[in-house]
């Protein structure tokens, strides 16, 4: 028996938020929204998938942000991301070096933290 995979990487965001994840994480990070399930999508929030990434936004009432724990993404072309990002007011961290990647830190909508990193080659 053993872990194989991560199915999906859930954050919390605050009620009312669908529109701010939508444009962020489909809008900017390219990750496209879908549908929730039916019996789930009456607590609110969002899913967004691709063929290797999952991340889903769940309403917490008390919502704080992840300011430490965080996912992180691998990215094809971090520059133009990066440069994408920035264009659209999103801050843009730099930390230190991670060896064999290329790596900044941003902050969805909400204030959880997301590392985007690139290997490199």
């Amino acid at each position: 028996m053993r872990i194989v995979a991560i199915d999906h990487v859930q954050l919390a965001m605050p009620p009312g938020g669908e529109a701010d994840a939508q444009a962020f994480y489909e809008g900017l990070l390219g990750v496209p929204r879908v549908p929730k399930p039916p019996h789930l999508a009456r607590r609110g929030g969002c899913w967004f998938e691709s063929d290797s990434v999952k991340v889903h936004l769940g309403v917490e009432d008390s919502f704080r942000p992840a300011r430490k724990a965080h996912p992180a993404l691998h990215v094809q072309d971090l520059p133009a991301l990066v440069e994408l990002l920035r264009g659209a007011g999103v801050a843009v961290r730099d930390d230190e070096p991670l060896e064999g990647y290329d790596r900044v830190y941003v902050d969805d909508p909400f204030g959880n933290r997301l590392e985007l990193l690139e290997p490199r080659t």
